[in-house]
């Protein structure tokens, strides 16, 4: 059987382990050649029996399956689940809840919002600058309670700065290529002109509404287009209408499909509506998952990371 090209081929395909190994070699060596991920060595032996290989040095863990080195590293969900929650996550428009993939693939609710966070690390990826083909649109959106659902008597006015009532995202979308977003503290110059350097080509042309916050723009040597929303939402070529609809996007599985997303956790599923926006013109869906599968390796994240429970910040 070929490749699966849709969910229900990829549901028979993957419920052979064979196919699981030698689908997640071919992402993960696409050129063929297995790599021992303690040592380095290249002309490791197939165990057939036992779905492993070992590596013809001598040294702690000479036996590695096809997980070791990966996100999946450690876990006792066999392959098939782990592919099978892959597929739908990098799928999934709107995403998928924990609660509905663990219905789907027979695992607990805590095993499936773990699973979906180690693939969302998997997501995270990185590129050059952006502006070198087109205008670059950069606007920032607020995720948090609404106001019409707390109570008259404990209503406050949203501070839109960020903080404890909403959280802050930053956006930037170049015309026709990719975007980039994720999780800032404010909307103040020190919290935006980073990021904005970070990831779009000096000398590019960027598009924002009126915040007085990008007055820096300009003076950064960067060629800065405004739009006011109270005279308009489009001049010519200049609106930011391409990064609303990514909020749309975003919004709809924030509000619809997970309901409820706790901030440490924002970005991660920030940077899970940024995989499937980046590649949703020229990828079908084997080729969102292709992708997906080969990002896995080196990538780790442990349940004491993701819950706080060791040193340092959960990550997000």
């Amino acid at each position: 059987m070929d490749a699966p090209k849709s969910l229900q081929e990829a549901i028979l395909f993957f419920a052979d382990p064979d196919n699981c190994i030698a689908y997640m070699k071919a992402q993960r060596w696409p050129d063929g050649i297995v790599v021992c991920p303690t040592c380095g060595r290249n002309d490791v032996a197939w165990l057939a029996k036992q779905r492993k290989w070992q590596c013809k040095s001598a040294h702690t863990k000479r036996q590695f399956s096809a997980k070791v080195g990966t996100i999946f590293e450690d876990s006792p969900i066999p392959l098939d689940k782990w592919l099978m929650a892959g597929w739908m996550l990098a799928n999934c428009k709107n995403g998928i809840s924990s609660y509905e993939l663990a219905r789907d693939i027979q695992v607990s609710q805590k095993s499936a919002w773990f699973m979906l966070h180690r693939l969302r690390v998997a997501m995270i990826e990185k590129g050059g600058k952006l502006g070198g083909s087109g205008p670059v649109e950069i606007d920032e959106t607020f995720v948090g309670g609404k106001m019409k659902n707390v109570h008259k008597s404990k209503r406050k006015p949203i501070a839109y700065q960020g903080g404890k009532q909403m959280a802050v995202v930053l956006g930037m979308l170049e015309r026709g290529g990719k975007v980039r977003a994720g999780v800032i503290e404010s909307r103040q110059r020190h919290s935006i002109q980073p990021p904005v350097h970070a990831n779009v080509e000096m000398g590019s042309e960027i598009i924002t509404d009126e915040l007085p916050t990008y007055q820096f723009v300009a003076q950064d040597r960067y060629l800065h287009e405004v739009i006011n929303h109270v005279e308009g939402y489009v001049r010519d070529h200049v609106h930011t209408n391409g990064i609303e609809n990514f909020w749309a996007l975003l919004k709809r599985g924030l509000g619809g499909t997970y309901i409820s997303v706790e901030p440490v956790h924002l970005d991660a599923y920030v940077t899970e509506q940024v995989y499937r926006y980046n590649n949703r013109k020229d990828m079908n869906d084997a080729g969102r998952f292709s992708k997906l599968l080969s990002q896995v390796a080196g990538k780790r994240l442990t349940y004491a990371e993701l819950t706080g429970k060791e040193a340092g910040t959960a990550v997000s």
